[in-house]
């Protein structure tokens, strides 16, 4: 005979009220602790930057929900991290106040520089959920995130699984090596510690909401929400045409370029995305690890399928993807990855290329994505070490009824550090930062424009400069006739250099970072002519025989 618990428990689970309910304050817990991280976080990688994540799982480590503002490939690489700790340490081995700390990138977010932490939370005497947070640290040591690594060796300090807290208490040993390790001893330890008092704060809320509802367990609410989930996503590839859609595009790459391909088959409700003939993995770090792929291809499904519904474990289930083992989707260790968000990023792009052929009016075209960062470090004249990262941003593609957004970070909600908290850290001036006159692809409905930054070293000593940047040679495709965005560059003292390169700004250098341009929808031909005249007066320029046979 089932408890009157039980009986509860399965009322509610059957209540949709309440599960939106129950739901919402799950996710208000994750936010509360965003902010946390926002408000004690050292680098401005957490407090400026947003390149953080909380999520909170069942006991299971199936994801229930994130902060609203998560990175979209933490969102689906989080959980996986969860299920590998409780791989490692069984359930009967978790004790109250257990903090486990990883980086590594298989069972991570796809690189060292992202540290992860995991939390079983206990309530009435058992594990009932897992919070986790995952933040990129402003330094792992190594080459500095460089995409000329050869192996995962050279990219920094790596952490398997292991305690950070017993029962409470800190590990010193792990906090010495990480301290020794990097080059930003307190700024990278604050951090973490951060990280431990938002999963701190997600146990203690999250039992606070069981007790008001005279819950006992997270698990059949979050199965329940799960099955709603999945439900409706199904339903929405069913309504799609069966079939095989493929789509293929090249990429900077180094000496040559690199290729991605998808197929996206569609069958039913499931869908399966096949990366075949995707080029191999590269003895440099740009390769991409597999939890990192499947993240960003079920993310640019769910956008253009149910972008309304709350991300959980029900989005993972429709979908399947594949990538040949030992690819530059699916390499194998102890291949480097530093650099994976320089291909993850273009996974959306390929998605939405195979789907444009069944979905013409509700994808867009390639966005100036994958996001820039210039990684830069020192000597202060007191002889400590300096690192941090800057963040860029391209224009986006155009969709069909609408231009790009100028400067937008896509597919990852990254935001650029503002001018006045740079300058303040960093021995650098900005000498001006705007927008890059017609930049985006022209078309019916342009793209976003690319932005141009000029910095100044103003540092008595040589600043170390190493970038991630893309479509510098391939730019930003057009869909559906619309034309492709301009490639971005990079130019030191007015000449252009190889981005691929780690390169010094000595005292007085000048730095100029140009974005990409997103690509164009549609043909250009059919652009609105006041469209035309506005772009005219606004620094957007078009063919004047384009503006004539438009009249």
């Amino acid at each position: 005979m089932e408890t009157a618990e039980r009986q509860i428990t399965i009322s509610r689970q059957q209540d949709a009220i309440f599960l939106e309910v129950f739901w919402a304050r799950v996710r208000s817990v994750a936010d509360e602790a965003a902010k946390l991280i926002v408000r004690t976080s050292f680098s401005t990688l957490s407090t400026e930057a947003n390149d953080f994540t909380v999520v909170v799982t069942d006991s299971k480590g199936r994801c229930l929900t994130e902060n609203s503002g998560s990175i979209p490939a933490f969102i689906g690489t989080l959980p996986r991290t969860v299920q590998a700790v409780i791989a490692k340490y069984p359930t009967e081995e978790l004790r109250q106040g257990d903090v486990f700390v990883t980086n590594d990138p298989w069972i991570g977010t796809g690189h060292l520089n992202d540290v992860c932490l995991v939390k079983p939370i206990f309530y009435q005497g058992k594990v009932v959920a897992f919070s986790a947070t995952a933040g990129h640290v402003p330094d792992i040591g190594g080459r500095f995130r460089s995409v000329n690594a050869l192996e995962l060796f050279e990219e920094g300090l790596q952490l398997p699984p292991i305690r950070f807290l017993e029962e409470g208490e800190p590990n010193e040993a792990i906090l010495d090596i990480i301290r020794a390790n990097v080059r930003t001893p307190e700024q990278t330890a604050g951090d973490i510690w951060s990280q431990v008092t938002a999963v701190e704060l997600v146990s203690r809320r999250l039992c606070e909401v069981l007790a008001e509802y005279e819950l006992t367990e997270v698990d059949d609410l979050a199965e329940a929400l799960f099955q709603r989930g999945e439900s409706a996503l199904r339903k929405a590839i069913s309504q799609l045409p069966d079939g095989r859609f493929s789509y293929e595009m090249e990429t900077d790459g180094f000496e040559e370029r690199l290729h991605l391909a998808v197929t996206v088959s569609i069958e039913g409700d499931e869908i399966v995305c096949d990366f075949s003939g995707t080029s191999l993995q590269q003895a440099r770090a740009i390769n991409c690890p597999l939890g990192y792929t499947l993240a960003m291809t079920v993310y640019a499904i769910k956008c253009l399928l149910v972008p309304d519904i709350p991300n959980s474990d029900g989005m993972l289930r429709p979908i399947k993807v594949r990538a040949p083992e030992q690819s530059l989707l699916n390499p194998v260790r102890p291949a480097a990855v530093g650099g994976r968000a320089s291909t993850g990023h273009y996974l959306p792009v390929l998605i939405f290329g195979a789907m444009h052929q069944v979905l013409p009016g509700r994808v867009m075209a390639g966005a100036g994505s994958p996001l820039w960062s210039a990684n830069i470090s020192g000597t202060w004249s007191d002889g400590r070490t300096m690192a941090t990262v800057l963040f860029f941003n391209g224009g986006m593609g155009a969709t069909q009824g609408k231009d790009g957004a100028s400067v937008m970070s896509w597919p990852s909600n990254i935001s650029p550090t503002p001018v006045e908290v740079a300058e303040r850290d960093l021995p650098i001036f900005f000498r001006y930062k705007r927008l890059r006159a017609d930049t985006g692809g022209k078309g019916q409905w342009r793209g976003g424009l690319g932005e141009e930054v000029c910095i100044v070293s103003r540092h008595d000593q040589p600043l170390s400069i190493v970038f991630l940047s893309e479509r510098t040679r391939v730019p930003a495709p057009g869909l559906g006739g619309g034309e492709a965005g301009a490639p971005g560059r990079v130019l030191i003292n007015g000449v252009q250099v190889d981005a691929r390169q780690r390169h010094v700004l000595n005292p007085g250098d000048e730095l100029t970072m140009c974005s990409p341009g997103g690509g164009g929808y549609g043909p250009a031909h059919q652009r609105d002519p006041a469209l035309i005249k506005y772009d005219l007066q606004h620094g957007y320029s078009m063919r004047r025989d384009v503006l004539e046979e438009s009249r």
